[in-house]
């Protein structure tokens, strides 16, 4: 293939690539919702070059089945329950074509008026939606854009907040690490830290604050330590709080926390990535009371409102902090437009120059669910999460560990004592995620372990949350049953062995008092003094032994008795001198006396 693709040619291929999605999405829940492939797999199958000559599309489709298919974990499956939700939709996909197609460079206004105006007015839509106060919108001091993450939109309020305490000193003369602090929970995410890193504080700028039995930043541990660094002479720049923590979505108090901020001229912003979007259901904005304090905004509609990445929703209440810390204006980037300040260039928003056009995907999603279907959407995930928190409550192999108050259930299975409860937790979750139906991630609490059961796919129904249950239970039991196996055979083990040592114990035991027995004995014979025989006399000497042989037969059979021999009668001369030289009788003889 060379040459440009025509637009026909792109028609007829369009087709196939939307059709190709559309199989996708229908048989998603075919597919392993992790990957299975090593690492390798993907670039092994890949050609060392690059083509020379173009191919047709149906040979990169068919690579895209073979080749990047397998190496692909399926966010979008109905099962897929890990970190949090990165939805899209067919809106959303449609919009991004459409963004794509038109291929615009909106940073600025007059690079392309409607990137700009119609991103404004979406903004100050979704500012309406989620109960912001009016400060964030267009009309009013401030306003809100679309950022790329809200990693990058932690980054962007601090280089505003820093802007603003040191008066547009760090323009000139960047920034004091020395003097700047930072304010944080436990529970923050990191990239805020990241963020001081990147705006040149580093990480000795961050106050970690203290949180409370629910995770949440307490307002009386924020209090004491800002009153700590301004003593000691510290300049405070930023209190970044969460709606919605990434471990458990816990939510600082806002309301308490905004007040002592304002106290203490530090920047508030609210770091809402996940949950801030749940406010366009009325009944959960309380979760955020005290929105009105923020100074800055963050929420991510490519998480849980049907939108895909990159779509983070920022706004800020005095946008002049902001454009004051990102603006630049090259002579090249100079046209009537921006000098009149009549109107918004978004370049100045946003650490990138260039961006696209973003917004149109944004519209799209709801031009056409309305305000209505994504209170719908959110209400039915927070169902679920509450219905299989309502279950593992009922059932005595799990508990729920934190608060969830919306899509997020945190549970921490029960083991048997003995049992090493975080690795039998990790390894139940490596057995669910192995078995492809459902993908969990974890987090810990309190040190310990727990599953992270994140609903918000938008294929999820309430079938695939009760197929996970019943998955979470078989697994457990199985692994319960295991590890009562592994315990009943050590325990079997542990006897034995403790059997065959007492065995053994008393086999030596035995033995040795055997061997000092017998070393008693020896020594009682090697030191007893010699026992003196008795003199024979002829007063004394046995009758055999004088020639007086008793006639009569004894009792014993005369076979069995001993022969003695007599002296002759003429040789009494040997006798006696046998008998004055101590004759002592044979040991023969000793052994057979019924007197010893």
């Amino acid at each position: 293939m060379t040459g440009h693709m025509t637009p026909e040619e792109f028609r007829q291929h369009g087709h196939e690539v939307v059709d190709w999605i559309a199989d996708y999405w229908a048989g998603i829940a075919a597919h392993p919702v992790r990957s299975r492939v090593s690492p390798g797999d993907v670039r092994a199958m890949l050609p060392a070059s690059a083509p020379e000559q173009g191919e047709p599309v149906s040979a990169v489709l068919a690579d895209l089945e073979r080749v990047v298919l397998p190496g692909v974990t399926h966010w979008q499956h109905p099962g897929f329950f890990g970190y949090f939700p990165a939805n899209t939709s067919g809106p959303s996909v449609l919009g991004d074509l459409l963004s794509a197609g038109l291929g615009v460079q909106g940073m600025s206004w007059v690079t392309s008026p409607a990137a700009t105006e119609l991103e404004q007015h979406v903004m100050d839509w979704f500012a309406e939606l989620l109960g912001l106060p009016d400060s964030f919108r267009s009309t009013g001091t401030g306003g809100g854009v679309v950022q790329d993450s809200s990693s990058g939109a932690n980054l962007v309020a601090l280089l505003a907040a820093l802007h603003r305490v040191s008066k547009g000193a760090t323009l000139r003369q960047g920034v004091r690490p020395e003097d700047h602090t930072v304010y944080v929970s436990a529970e923050t995410h990191s990239s805020m830290e990241k963020a001081a890193r990147i705006a040149g504080l580093g990480t000795d700028s961050i106050r970690v604050v203290e949180v409370d039995a629910e995770l949440a930043m307490s307002p009386r541990a924020l209090e004491q330590r800002l009153e700590r660094d301004v003593a000691r002479g510290f300049v405070p720049v930023l209190v970044c709080a969460t709606v919605g923590t990434t471990s458990t979505t816990a939510i600082d108090p806002l309301a308490a926390l905004g007040p002592i901020c304002q106290r203490f001229g530090v920047w508030l912003h609210v770091d809402a990535a996940y949950a801030g979007v749940s406010a366009v259901v009325p009944e959960l904005r309380a979760l955020q009371a005290g929105v009105e304090w923020a100074d800055s905004y963050t929420t991510d509609a490519h998480k849980w409102l049907l939108t895909g990445f990159d779509a983070t929703l920022f706004w800020v209440a005095d946008r002049a902090a902001l454009t004051g810390a990102l603006s630049i204006l090259p002579e090249y980037l100079r046209n009537a437009a921006t000098d009149t300040g009549a109107v918004v260039d978004y370049r100045d928003w946003q650490i990138e120059l260039g961006r696209r056009f973003r917004a149109m995907k944004l519209w799209f999603v709801v031009r056409w669910y309305g305000a209505e279907g994504l209170r719908e959407h959110i209400r039915s995930h927070v169902a679920l999460a509450q219905e299989l928190a309502g279950w593992a409550r009922a059932d005595d192999r799990f508990d729920v560990v934190a608060p969830h108050p919306l899509s997020l259930v945190c549970l921490q299975p029960r083991w048997a004592r003995g049992v090493d409860a975080d690795v039998a937790t990790m390894t139940l979750l490596d057995r669910l995620n192995d078995g492809g139906e459902v993908f969990l991630t974890h987090t810990t609490v309190a040190g310990r372990a727990v599953l992270r059961v994140a609903i918000g796919a938008p294929a999820t129904t309430r079938a695939h949350v009760e197929r996970l249950w019943t998955l979470l239970r078989e697994g457990h039991d199985w692994l319960a049953n295991d590890f009562a196996e592994q315990q009943a055979e050590q325990r079997a083990r542990e006897v034995a062995e403790r059997q065959a040592a007492a065995e053994h114990a008393a086999a030596e035991a035995a033995a040795a008092e055997q061997a000092a027995a017998a070393e008693q004995a020896a020594a009682g014979q090697s030191d007893a003094p010699a026992e003196a025989a008795p003199e024979v006399t002829p007063e004394t000497a046995p009758e055999a032994m004088t020639g007086e042989v008793d006639a009569e037969p004894t009792a014993e059979d005369p076979a069995d008795s001993p022969t003695v021999e007599t002296p002759a009668a003429g040789d009494e001369t040997a006798t006696q001198a046998d008998a004055q030289a101590g004759l002592r009788i044979p040991a023969s003889a000793e052994s057979g006396d019924p007197a010893r």
